[in-house]
């Protein structure tokens, strides 16, 4: 049996689970980018807050130089301009000042009478820097543009700071250079995501200060429109000039004025997210997986739920009706379908039950029907037949009678020989028997048995013998005998006599047309069970097939014309079936033909159960006269 394909079943499962999961997908997707979004506005905000911060620092380290700015232009070296005094007192705020470069303190004639640094004499030359004269002009601290110290030769700014006498009028500038450089180190407590950058730029966006590679970026400018600080946005995301994509926030610082930016990389946001979505895609994968083990799960099951109600559909199409036994079902609907394969079973092996009951019921009156129409047959051919044996009977009984008579009279001449008197013993007795041929053709005619007697059969057969030996054996013909039954039945001696004598005419007759100048016949009696059976075997030819349905037809023979009337086994049916007994044919071992005729034993002085004439058609067993071949 073909067993049902479970792959296109998986796959159906598979594509609707796929399609049932696709918005889990979808959601999952959808909540990854909103989280990144917000870890980005989050970035955009920490990057606001980290400049402001930034800022706070960077204008606290510049007050903190403004008060050291402050105390150093009222000490009194600096204001008497003494050259080493000032140089020695700078020297040790250097060491304590990391990132500044150098202090020096300039007359307003712009030559120098103080510097934390030893001076060469191309440094020692009058300074003509812009803070110089902005400082003495307006008596204020000014922060000069991106310079290079003379000294270092390093990029710096220049924080410019007057210096008062005692009359409060301009003796003197200080100057300290801040190590833009280094300037980053003002930010370093400020933590920062990796990657990120802290810039400082002034009014023409030029890079101050960088928190990464600053030797190679500071100087640069970064727009292409210089833009007032104060007018930057306080977040935007942009390349920064090493192409990496940030989010910077900015504040301004006055002091400059200058813009502080602080920029976080974008892929922060991702490396902030990517736990989430991990967490995410494990649950999403372990729900997929976990989904599609338990849809091929459940596929498989209702495939071997399938298969077992189709080899049960496929064993009902082959005729077994038997209902499939019930099984585990995983839901109600394949339950259901399971009930009505088992109630669809039932039903039609009842409808079938009751199909072949009807059949049978049909083939038994149809097989009644057939017997009822054989028996009108044979008795239309048997009234036929009797009307022309009657008249026959009639006009050859009178004949014999007067043979009869006239034997008499021969027996009671005394001068007759013994032997003449044995001759005409013999006429006698053949004449009677013809008489009582005539009486048995009378009886067939009108269908009514003479008066049965107790008969042994081993009798009936010796007379057979004694009447055809001597023809046989012309013949070259051998007549056997087998008799082992001593049961005698309920009969007339002579019918039996008839019917014996026919089977062995026919055997007679059969082994001369096979023409092979020799032959065998054997009679047999013997018991099988409460019946007494007679057989005669030849060696003849036997009978064909398509003669056998009708050798006990009446005027059905095979023999040449003249030579048969085909009423001999007629009448023997007739005969045997009287008494209630069957007659039939059959093959043998030797390849002839065997006829036989059963009839009831019966006990001396019970003809009740012979089953004799008088019995009922219904007590009488079926008459034998279809042939089986061994």
């Amino acid at each position: 049996m073909r067993i049902l394909n479970t792959q296109p079943i998986r796959r159906q499962v598979i594509v609707a689970a796929t399609i049932l999961l696709l918005p889990l997908a979808m959601a999952v997707i959808w909540s990854a980018n909103l989280t990144v979004h917000e870890r980005e506005t989050e970035l955009r905000q920490q990057a606001t807050s980290i400049a402001a911060t930034s800022a706070d620092y960077l204008n606290q380290y510049l007050d903190g130089l403004d008060s050291l700015a402050s105390a150093l232009a009222r000490h009194p070296d600096v204001r008497a301009l003494h050259e080493p005094q000032a140089s020695r007192l700078f020297a040790d705020m250097l060491k304590e000042q990391p990132l500044l470069l150098n202090v020096l303190l300039t007359a307003p004639d712009g030559s120098v009478h103080g510097s934390a640094l030893p001076l060469t004499a191309k440094a020692r030359e009058p300074i003509r820097l812009p803070y110089l004269s902005q400082v003495l002009a307006t008596s204020r601290p000014v922060v000069s543009d991106l310079t290079v110290g003379r000294a270092t030769g390093k990029p710096a700014i220049v924080l410019g700071y007057p210096v008062f006498d005692d009359e409060h009028k301009v003796v003197a500038v200080l100057g300290m250079g801040v190590n833009l450089a280094r300037l980053q180190m003002v930010f370093a407590s400020i933590p920062l995501p990796p990657g990120s950058v802290v810039t400082l730029t002034d009014r023409v966006s030029r890079i101050l200060a960088r928190s990464l590679e600053p030797e190679r970026y500071i100087g640069t400018t970064i727009a292409k429109k210089p833009s007032d600080p104060k007018d930057a946005p306080s977040t935007i995301m942009s390349a920064g000039i090493d192409g990496v994509e940030r989010f910077y926030g900015n504040a301004a610082i006055d002091r400059g004025p200058w813009l502080l930016s602080v920029g976080i990389p974008q892929s922060v946001a991702v490396t902030r997210v990517r736990p989430l979505w991990q967490r995410n895609l494990t649950i999403l994968s372990t729900v997929l997986v976990g989904t599609f083990l338990i849809l091929i799960w459940f596929a498989d099951g209702l495939a071997r739920q399938l298969n077992r109600l189709q080899l049960a559909a496929q064993r009902i199409a082959s005729g077994d009706l038997t209902p499939p036994a019930r099984g585990p079902v995983s839901n109600r609907e394949v339950g259901q379908l399971q009930n009505a394969f088992i109630t669809m079973a039932a039903n039609l092996r009842d409808t079938r039950d009751a199909l072949d009951r009807q059949v049978e019921q049909e083939r038994k009156m149809r097989e009644m029907l057939q017997s009822l129409q054989r028996q009108v047959v044979r008795q239309e051919r048997l009234t036929a037949v009797g009307l022309l044996v009657s008249g026959v009977a009639h006009e050859l009984n009178n004949p014999l009678q007067a043979i009869l008579g006239t034997l008499e009279l021969l027996e009671r001449n005394p001068g007759l020989t013994p032997d003449a008197l044995e001759e005409i013993g013999f006429i006698k007795t053949q004449s009677g028997r013809a008489r009582e041929i005539i009486r048995n053709l009378s009886r067939f005619s009108s269908q009514q048995s003479g008066p049965p007697a107790l008969v042994d059969l081993r009798d009936v057969i010796d007379e057979i013998v004694q009447l055809r030996r001597r023809s046989l054996e012309t013949a070259a013909i051998t007549l056997d005998t087998d008799c082992t039954s001593a049961r005698p039945v309920y009969a007339n001696f002579t019918e039996l006599e008839q019917v014996i004598l026919n089977f062995v005419i026919n055997a007679h007759q059969s082994i001369e047309a096979s023409e092979r100048g020799k032959g065998r016949i054997l009679i047999r009696l013997f018991d099988t069970g409460k019946k007494v059976r007679v057989e005669v075997q030849d060696d003849g030819p036997g009978v064909d097939l398509q003669d056998e349905p009708k050798l006990f037809q009446p005027f059905f023979t095979t023999k040449p014309v003249g030579k048969g009337t085909g009423l001999g086994l007629s009448v023997s049916y007739g005969i045997i079936d009287s008494y209630g007994g069957a007659i039939g044919y059959s093959g043998n071992a030797w390849g002839g033909a065997t006829f036989f005729f059963e009839l009831p034993a019966a006990s001396a002085g019970t003809p009740s159960e012979t089953g004799s004439s008088d019995a009922g058609d219904h007590d009488r067993p079926p008459v034998l006269h279809r042939s089986t071949r061994p």
